[in-house]
């Protein structure tokens, strides 16, 4: 069964491979894509890109288990662990059941770039392979539950 993973904010698709870490771009966690978040002055609400459980829930990123097992995670900026949640606002609790497009968290890009952070948003199939997903392709512009790839 294919699995649908929508965009969980609004944003332009940069390839996993071009994100400035090398834990993501090295495909370490697994592959996916990273989407350069819109710049609206204001917060923005990252969605769960798939109906499942919420198995991870930090600050800064989550991770949800579709039925069958499949994991997508979901990382808001860059190495903003070292925020210690500052600026985040966390909307749903590990162990929940959520829709694709159910709110998680909601945070500022323009914040996370006022500490010299890279607000890029990586979206990752955890336990992929590369040639299970079919992305969307760089420079596409997302808007919210829009399909950013497909897991096979």
């Amino acid at each position: 069964m294919t699995l649908t993973v929508r965009a969980p904010l609004a944003g332009t698709v940069i390839g996993i491979e071009d994100v400035p870490d090398p834990v993501f771009a090295g495909r370490l966690v697994g592959p996916g894509l990273a989407l350069e978040p819109e710049r609206t002055g204001g917060r923005v609400t990252a969605l769960a890109p798939v109906r499942g459980a919420l198995i991870k829930v930090h600050p800064h990123a989550f991770v949800v288990a579709a039925e069958g097992g499949r994991a997508v995670l979901v990382h808001l900026g860059l190495d903003t662990v070292s925020l210690g949640g500052a600026g985040f606002t966390v909307h749903a609790s590990e162990g929940e059941s959520v829709e694709a497009g159910d709110p998680v968290i909601s945070f500022s890009p323009e914040r996370i770039e006022a500490e010299g952070l890279s607000p890029v948003v990586p979206v990752v199939a955890l336990d992929a392979g590369e040639s299970d997903l079919v992305l969307a392709p760089p420079g596409t512009a997302l808007s919210p539950k829009m399909t950013a790839f497909t897991w096979a």
